[in-house]
This record gives C-alpha cells, structure tokens and sequence, in this order.
C-alpha cells in the first residue's frame, strides 16, 4: 500500500513539537496536515484523513474528545493518542474512543512511524479497533 496517498493528521498545541513530528513523518514520505488545536481541525478538517495523531491535554478539547467527534462521521478513523504520562483512566478512555495506539513523551520517531503505517494498513471493515499501548 502507499501510504504516502494517506493523509496524517497531526494535532498538539505546542508549536515546537507539531513542527518535530510534521518534519519526522514527512521525511518517511508521509503526506501531512498540522492543527494547534481540535477545535481548528474541526473548523477545517480536510474531507479525508487517513490517520489522526494528536496530543492528549490540550487547551479546550483534550485528544481523546477530538478523537470522539472526529469519528462521528468517520468511525474507523484510525488515531494514535500521545500523552505525557499514562495511566489507568486515560488508558480506559482511550479503550473506550477506540484510539488504535497510545504512545508516551517523550516519543520515538520509529514507534510513532510504525504506529501510523500500521494504522494506514488496516483495513476499514466495521470490525472495530485495537488498542495497544507503545513506548
């Protein structure tokens, strides 16, 4: 599959770290689309998006509810959390949003990289998501 046809969504809120994760998977050949924030996705989300990264705590709405309304008109969006520490009430959150993977700070380019092509490749069939946890 080519993935480089996807589109990578990335949502965080801090500058530094969307310009870093926009220039590490446009390097890998991934086409890519940076937000600040989910309500300046939402204002204007592009008609396809092939795969949601987005930071947990942001001002206004988290990453697990951007998540949420992102997949009420795309169920199987595929989407990886990143979140600074993770823990039993996030995990289950996320469980529950059906977010594919959850990956701590600081990130590795090759967890995040690999999470996102996997995410591309699955099929969109109905049968629900996965969710694991990386490192």
């Amino acid at each position: 599959m080519d993935h480089a046809r996807e589109l990578v969504v990335v949502v965080d809120d801090d500058d530094a770290v969307r310009r870093a994760l926009t220039f590490s998977l446009r390097l890998e050949g991934l086409r890519v689309e940076a937000h600040e924030s989910g309500d300046h996705l939402l204002t204007s989300a592009p008609s396809t998006v092939g795969c949601l990264v987005v930071d947990y705590r942001m001002p206004g709405m988290d990453g697990v509810t951007l998540v949420e309304r992102m997949r009420e008109t795309d169920r199987e969006l595929p989407a990886i959390l990143i979140a600074s520490k993770l823990d039993p009430a996030l995990m289950a959150r996320a469980r529950a949003a059906g977010i594919d993977l959850v990956l701590e700070k600081p990130l590795e380019d090759a967890a995040l990289i690999e999470g996102i092509k996997a995410a591309l490749a699955r099929p969109r069939t109905g049968s629900g998501t996965i969710l694991r946890e990386g490192a």
